[in-house]
């Protein structure tokens, strides 16, 4: 596999349209992930389930289908997706208890299923309840272990170097035929 030897044999022409087509590849995924921010109202449509917490539901490398509609009430049992102050990954876990004031503010609390206690220790300090702006996003479907790719590539940061250089030349090296 002789790299550059192919670098060396395109012309100017034919390195311009490799590096347009990645480029367009690269714009397409964009455009792709801020459609789906917009059609779901999530942040972050998708997600990567990353410990066991929440065992039998969901396990580790599972990739969850959020969608996160500001008028939905949420209830107790269903699963959310959120982030706490101090914490920059996300938490799947399940609403336990809700509780509803008349002025409509919503408060919750959430525990892992696979998990003995609820989650007061994973909030920030003084924090005992969840509140809407806390959400990420609510579960809508799940494909299981899909995201274990994901888990691999963070576990192991030249495992994804190596992923992305050789897809990154794959792209840039392959000619039409």
């Amino acid at each position: 596999m002789d790299i550059f030897g192919d670098l060396r044999r395109m012309n100017k022409r034919q390195l311009y349209y490799q590096v347009l087509n990645f480029a367009m590849i690269v714009s397409s995924a964009l455009m792709i992930w801020k459609g789906l921010i917009v059609i779901t109202g999530s942040e972050s449509p998708i997600v990567v389930v990353l410990s066991g917490s929440m065992e039998p539901a969901f396990h580790r490398g599972d990739l969850l289908f959020l969608t996160n509609f500001r008028d939905d009430p949420i209830r107790a049992g269903e699963i959310v997706v959120f982030k706490v102050e101090g914490r920059d990954i996300p938490i799947v876990h399940r609403v336990i208890k809700v509780h509803e004031k008349e002025n409509g503010n919503i408060k919750f609390l959430t525990k892992g299923d696979n998990n003995d206690v609820d989650d007061r220790g994973l909030y920030k300090e003084g924090q005992n309840w969840l509140e809407k702006k806390d959400v990420v996003g609510r579960a809508r479907g799940f494909l299981p272990y899909v995201g274990m790719v994901t888990i691999i590539m963070n576990d192991y940061p030249k495992f994804k170097y190596a992923l992305l250089a050789v897809m990154g030349a794959y792209v840039l090296l392959k000619r039409e035929s």
